[in-house]
């Protein structure tokens, strides 16, 4: 691969559409070989936008401003890092051979949409999973909830992310409420909901799976150490790497995240979500970009999940080895507002192997994520006791 030089004839371009902190750190990682960045965002002075080369705030599901904004640039490279975003106009983009689209539209099509990515995995792949059923009505989700997934279950749209729209209900009277979330809850409103049952399991994990070129050219598939994670309303709270498994789960969950991602084909680094019980292991959703679990990877491994991201998007080659235990935890707005400043951080730091990352997002919400504490430890015990109690040390506050 050969890359230019960024702001001349022969710079190497690359087109991020989502530039949020997971994009941010993209950019950064990609701007460390030289490489010409254009952050496009849905809202001003996004993360990724405070540092690329260019920055656009479009609707990056409207067809004709999409389609304007990269005919305009003319990237090599188009890497999406949100669900809403019109990939018809990627797809006529990826068949004229204007740029690539990472890691294929086909990928990004089927991702984005709940029901793409679980009919693939479950009846053509014939991955393992929860039990699912979609639904368009809220009498569609009564029905298959009675017939065959039963209490508890989970009501998630179709296309989300970050537990937006989701939830976990018991019982009847709570069907209503939680089809209108869905419904209205989503990046897009597709107008159907997926029902998935509950599976008893141990722990979930997420397993960075990174498709790359290897030093004779071919493509490779790669796997880090798996991550461990907590979730509340969907959301991540906090990660830690390695999760402790089995041999047979790992195999069995490296296997289902090599099928699944050698499907969808492509270069760059995929985040595959798996539930674990003992040896057995169900598919639960992948994203073909770097993962909201996967910052911990930022003191975890020699490269991080956004450095193997960039190499593999460059063709270059990679390193998935983790050379310390690792955890993160999410520090949160606590309020709303557009002028929010941070204290504490003297404190926070003065964790032992314990580091901060704040995003610079121009306004926060209350359970909106800000920023990130991450901490190394002997063990896994040790690395989210640091984590958590640096990251509770960061005060929030406006003004």
């Amino acid at each position: 691969m050969k890359l230019g030089t960024p702001l001349t004839a022969s710079a190497t371009k690359v087109m991020l559409l989502g530039s949020g902190e997971l994009g941010k750190e993209v950019i950064i990682a990609l701007q460390r070989f030289g490489v010409e960045v254009i952050a496009v965002d849905r809202y001003a002075n996004a993360p990724g936008h405070q540092i690329a080369h260019r920055a656009y705030t479009i609707d990056m599901t409207d067809a004709a401003a999409l389609k304007a904004l990269v005919e305009k640039e003319k990237p090599h490279f188009i890497v999406p890092e949100i669900e809403a975003l019109n990939t018809d106009v990627l797809a006529d983009i990826e068949n004229s051979g204007i740029a690539t689209v990472i890691p294929t539209v086909r990928a990004v099509q089927l991702t984005m949409n709940r029901e793409g990515i679980r009919r693939l995995a479950a009846e053509e792949l014939k991955l393992p999973v929860s039990p699912y059923a979609f639904a368009r009505s809220e009498a569609d989700l009564q029905a298959a909830i009675d017939s065959h997934i039963g209490y508890p279950c989970f009501i998630k749209p179709t296309m989300s992310s970050s537990g937006k729209g989701q939830s976990r209900i018991t019982q009847a009277s709570e069907v209503k409420v939680a089809w209108d979330y869905a419904a209205t809850g989503g990046r897009v409103n597709q107008g159907v909901v997926i029902v998935e049952g509950q599976i008893d399991f141990d722990y979930e994990i997420t397993l960075l799976t990174v498709r790359a070129k290897n030093a004779q050219g071919d493509t490779q598939t790669y796997f880090c150490e798996p991550i461990g994670h907590v979730q509340k309303n969907g959301d991540y709270v906090e990660s830690w790497q390695p999760q402790a498994m089995t041999a047979n789960a790992l195999k069995a969950s490296q296997h289902i995240a090599k099928t699944i991602t050698d499907s969808l084909g492509g270069f760059g680094l995929f985040g595959v979500e798996l539930f674990v019980k003992n040896d057995q292991v169900w598919f639960s959703e992948v994203s073909p970009r770097p993962h909201d679990t996967g910052m911990v990877t930022m003191c975890s491994q020699r490269l991080s999940e956004f450095e193997l991201h960039a190499r593999a998007i460059l063709g270059l080659p990679v390193d998935t080895s983790m050379t310390q235990t690792g955890a993160s935890a999410v520090i949160y707005g606590g309020v709303d507002s557009k002028n929010l400043s941070y204290d504490g951080l003297e404190a926070a730091l003065s964790v032992p192997n314990s580091d901060i990352r704040l995003f610079g997002k121009p306004e926060s919400f209350a359970r909106r994520r800000m920023g990130v504490a991450l901490a190394t430890g002997i063990d896994v015990d040790e690395a989210r006791i640091r984590a958590k109690l640096a990251a509770s040390l960061v005060k929030p506050a406006i003004g």
